[in-house]
């Protein structure tokens, strides 16, 4: 059976996320005992304030995110299940993308996943501070239809920074900007009909904000000495396969390049959720903290079954529900 695996991003995350992996998947303690004391910590006792800060966000999805991914692939080992199921493409949310490359094999050793998501993530919080270290932008989530959404977009732009950056369902268009765009936005949405949603979020992520990030990333994914996925994987720019432009020459310069412009450019998760249903994929498991991927696949593609594997117990139930449909 044809499965698509989609791995959590950005905003997920909370207090005490994959501690019951930890005390139960060998694979899982591997993992975050890897990342260290400071990592494990924050995923299992950080307060909502601390989880929420991007330098401290990103290490701890993704670490949370492989520590579940691997004990989900040992239980589908365990289980005898492997020929059973044909992963036929991954995929990741924004930094979510990071896991299904490690997953893939482009990112070949998750401790370097690790270290590459950390400096990302004090890039991308440094990128949407002022000179006062206060937070220049936000984001909201436009609920309706996405052509009124990018209508109010347009309408509220002005001169300040103000984007469509995740087109995450047929309903929701989340917008990202400066703290005075977005204001004139929720007021043009309102006009609109449309429901604009304040997000908890540290800055204006998949913008132009975040250009000055998007450049220094390079030189650290550079070092990463990134290699060609053994598995297709969908990008954020393209929903498409990440490699369908790659001209034969540099793998690591061709997805340090995709990678960079990933953080600074919008998301197309609809999309991607759709070429997944071109491939035939009968189920979408999302990995990762918190079940948001699995609410827009439903939305989206509501054929599809939508399983998620955030803990002990969704990881048995997910096993279970494929065992079904086999």
């Amino acid at each position: 059976m044809k499965i698509g695996i989609v791995f959590a991003g950005q905003g997920a995350q909370y207090s005490g996320m994959g501690k019951d992996l930890y005390e139960t998947y060998p694979e899982a303690k591997t993992i975050f005992d890897m990342a260290g004391d400071q990592v494990k910590a924050w995923c299992f006792e950080g307060d909502e304030e601390t989880l929420k800060q991007t330098h401290v966000t990103q290490p701890t999805i993704y670490t949370t995110t492989m520590a579940a991914y691997e004990a989900f692939m040992a239980e589908i080992k365990k289980q005898a299940m492997t020929d059973d199921l044909e992963v036929v493409a991954l995929a990741g949310f924004s930094l979510g993308e990071y896991s299904a490359l490690t997953a893939a094999g482009a990112i070949d050793e998750i401790s370097k996943g690790i270290d590459i998501v950390s400096k990302r993530g004090v890039l991308m919080q440094q990128a949407g501070l002022d000179e006062e270290g206060n937070a220049k932008g936000g984001m909201a989530a436009g609920i309706g239809d996405r052509k009124a959404i990018l209508e109010a977009v347009e309408d509220a732009r002005e001169d300040g920074i103000l984007e469509g950056v995740n087109f995450n369902s047929p309903v929701q268009t989340v917008v990202a900007g400066d703290k005075a765009a977005l204001k004139r936005f929720r007021r043009a949405a309102k006009a609109k009909g449309v429901k604009a949603i304040p997000l908890g979020v540290s800055t204006a992520f998949h913008s132009p904000m975040m250009i000055p990030a998007a450049e220094k990333l390079k030189d650290v994914l550079l070092e990463a000495d990134l290699k060609a996925p053994k598995k297709k994987v969908y990008a954020n720019v393209t929903a498409d396969d990440i490699m369908k432009d790659f001209d034969g020459q540099d793998e690591g310069q061709y997805l340090t390049d995709m990678l960079a412009k990933q953080a600074m450019s919008p998301v197309y998760w609809e999309e991607i959720i759709k070429k997944f249903q071109t491939e035939g994929v009968k189920a979408i498991v999302e990995v990762g903290p918190g079940k948001t991927l699995t609410g827009l696949t439903k939305k989206t593609c509501p054929e599809i079954a939508a399983l998620n594997v955030e803990n002990v117990e969704t990881l048995q139930n997910a096993v279970a529900q494929l065992k079904e449909l086999i």
